[in-house]
Order: C-alpha cells, then sequence, then structure tokens
C-alpha cells in the first residue's frame, strides 16, 4: 500500500481496514493502546509499516497523518495523528515505534 494516494484521510481508513488494518491505536502515556482488543504495546513490539499525510485545504487544523502498524504479535491496525496541538497523542511514544522515519 506504500504507493498508493488517497485523497482523503477516510478513504486511506477504509483501504487499510479492508487490507486488514483493522485496530485503532492510541498513544497512551507509556504504551500504545489498541482499542478493539484493549492489548497494549511498547513501541518496540510495534513497526510503522506505511503512513499517509493529509493536508487540510482551507484549515491547517485539518491537517493529519494515518500510520498503518503491525505489532509483533500479528496484530495490525492505524494510529491517526492531528498536526493541531490539540490531538491527544503521545509524539514522544510514537518516535520510537520501528519505521516512523521512513
Amino acid at each position: 500500500m506504500d504507493n498508493t494516494d488517497f485523497d482523503t484521510l477516510s478513504q486511506a481508513i477504509n483501504a487499510l481496514t479492508k487490507a486488514g488494518y483493522k485496530e485503532d491505536f492510541t498513544a497512551g502515556d507509556t504504551k500504545i493502546i489498541a482499542s478493539i482488543s484493549k492489548k497494549e504495546y511498547l513501541p518496540v513490539d510495534l513497526e510503522i509499516v506505511s503512513f499517509y499525510r493529509f493536508d487540510g485545504m482551507t484549515d491547517p487544523q485539518d491537517d493529519a497523518i494515518v500510520f498503518a502498524i503491525e505489532a509483533t504479535d500479528g496484530l495490525k491496525g492505524t494510529l491517526v495523528m492531528s498536526y493541531s496541538a490539540s490531538h491527544g497523542q503521545n509524539v514522544d511514544l510514537i518516535s520510537q515505534i520501528r519505521g516512523v522515519k521512513r
């Protein structure tokens, strides 16, 4: 999926979900949490296999990135982060996941 271009965040998430990335990850204080299975992971247990950035056409608050993430136990999901100051994700924790600098 790395070579795919999407026009919207929802298109990317829908395509990733169809490709098996069904979990919704959130970066908490010390762990990455899968919202459906409630599993918790350290960054070392995860890898970002692809990511897609979206720039808001009219409002910079709409800028976002979606990461396609795979866990060492085979679980796949996405993590969405807004570029606004109020995104609620632990950026330091996300930056520790392998593959984030691709």
